[in-house]
């Protein structure tokens, strides 16, 4: 893992912006949380994506079967996927942690009709700009998935796995425990089924799956100079894209804020 060090100590800056961000301070209504949510949906769906990428890359998933790389690596993402995609929910049903975020945003009250479109547009035609034309997608989260998508048609796993390990798994622990207290203190009874996503998320991703990830970027950057300054190059780029998402909600909750003062 010292291969990462200088990846890991580039990004603590973004990271800490991140955590500490704005966006968490303005959302004191359920109304404010639902805005979040509509926003972070996106995020949810592309890293599943990018989960998927790199397991398409790492092992074989065509017939007839061939083994595809070295089964550590095998091994790491298979388990990752397992979790992200057929986890438990708060019902004991199995589900992927997208599915499981969409009936937390039913729960709640938010908007799904915009995610429902895009992802049933995007699966029926392909075209990314009449999905996120026809959702009516956020200009933060359309420059977020096209910015994920970028990585994934790289085809170069090690720039996947650190936007998946820097970006988002190892980011999630510190990210998501400030609102995991804010709305259990808050909103107990109007959110459990999103509590218990990011309680999950805590559990699963905080721990063991960082972890795992981890373990993925470094054998992927095999201790190559190339290979780490691009995976810290990417590493920097997804991190800043998350604090582009986040402005994003921030201002419309803002302008939400406003717009509902006027208006009394």
């Amino acid at each position: 893992m010292q291969s990462l060090d200088k990846i890991q100590a580039a990004i603590l800056p973004l990271k800490e912006d991140i955590i500490n961000h704005k966006v968490y301070n303005v959302i004191t209504e359920i109304a404010d949380l639902r805005v979040f949510m509509e926003y972070h949906i996106y995020a949810v769906w592309d890293f599943m994506s990018l989960l998927k990428a790199l397991q398409i890359n790492l092992t074989c998933t065509s017939i007839p079967w061939f083994p595809v790389g070295d089964g550590k690596t095998r091994a790491l993402i298979n388990e990752i996927v397992a979790g992200e995609e057929s986890d438990v929910d708060a019902n004991g049903l199995q589900k992927s942690h997208f599915e499981m975020y969409l009936d937390a945003m039913e729960q709640c009250g938010a908007d799904v009709k915009g995610i429902n479109t895009f992802v049933s547009t995007l699966k029926e035609t392909g075209d990314f700009d009449l999905a996120y034309q026809k959702a009516n997608t956020p200009t933060a989260a359309i420059n977020f998935v096209n910015y994920s998508f970028e990585i994934i048609n790289s085809k170069k796993p090690h720039l996947q796995a650190s936007a998946f390990t820097f970006g988002r798994e190892d980011l999630i622990p510190s990210m998501f425990n400030t609102i995991v207290n804010d709305f259990n203190q808050k909103f107990p009874s109007q959110v459990s089924l999103f509590k218990y996503y990011l309680d999950r998320h805590i559990e699963v991703d905080g721990d063991h799956h960082s972890h795992l990830a981890l373990d993925m970027t470094a054998t992927l950057c095999q201790n190559k100079e190339t290979y780490l300054l691009e995976a810290q190059h990417t590493a920097v780029e997804a991190l800043q894209q998350r604090v582009a998402l986040w402005d994003g909600a921030y201002e419309q909750i803002v302008a939400n804020k406003l717009a509902s003062n006027t208006n009394v």
